[in-house]
């Protein structure tokens, strides 16, 4: 006899990660809270890791990549503060999701993805994503009102620093001597810093190492 597994109430997790793992851990604002109950988290993961949606934990999706948990968006959102109308940018789309997200909320959204089979996966699901070298941002739509860096990486290149508009805002995930830190960058007179908003454990996006010192 073939014992089948339960297909998962989807719906029912989703608003359960908005109140049981979003709000506890200070995804505050509204439009953030709405896009994320509303935009389905699963049609964005391979079949066989979809149970594990909506669970408190970067997901794999294939090519050695995987999506943060929902908390590291969201969080970011919150505090990136993205507005109706902005140009967003978004570096290691994946298969889409933030870039939905963003969408969701209201921004025009231009994603970058260096992997030919996730940038397809997310063109399956309607989300516009261009193919290219992630450390390189994409010119061509600057200057962006908010750049998401969508993984944890060693540095934020210049070259994506020059494309985020002034005023504008950048999040990323930063790796500092071994750990990993949620950060918000923002640009003002030329000028850019970033500000730890908290520890997270997400995984590293490729091409964003540090070049190693040469010792002698």
């Amino acid at each position: 006899m073939t014992v089948q597994s339960p297909i998962p109430d989807f719906a029912a997790a989703r608003e359960a990660m908005v109140e049981s793992q979003l709000r506890p851990q200070g995804v505050t604002d509204p439009a953030v809270l709405s896009a994320m109950g509303r935009i389905a988290r699963e049609k964005f993961l391979p079949s066989h890791t979809r149970p594990l949606a909506y669970a408190d934990r970067a997901v794999a999706l294939g090519e050695g990549r995987f999506l943060p948990a929902p908390a590291v968006l969201g969080q970011l959102l919150t505090q990136m503060k993205p507005e109706v109308g902005h140009r967003a940018l978004v570096v290691g789309a994946g298969t889409g999701y933030s870039a939905a997200v963003l969408r969701a909320m209201g921004l025009e959204v231009t994603a970058i993805e260096s992997s030919a089979a996730l940038a397809a996966a997310a063109r399956d699901l309607k989300v516009k994503v261009n193919e290219g070298s992630l450390e390189a941002g994409f010119e061509q739509g600057a200057p962006y009102d908010q750049i998401l860096i969508d993984g944890a990486v060693e540095y934020i290149p210049d070259a994506i620093i020059a494309q985020l508009a002034g005023g504008g805002r950048l999040g990323t995930a930063l790796i500092d001597r071994g750990i990993t830190r949620l950060v918000v960058g923002r640009k003002a007179g030329g000028a850019f810093g970033t500000l730890s908003i908290g520890d997270a454990g997400v995984p590293a996006l490729p091409g964003f190492s540090r070049p190693k010192a040469f010792i002698f």
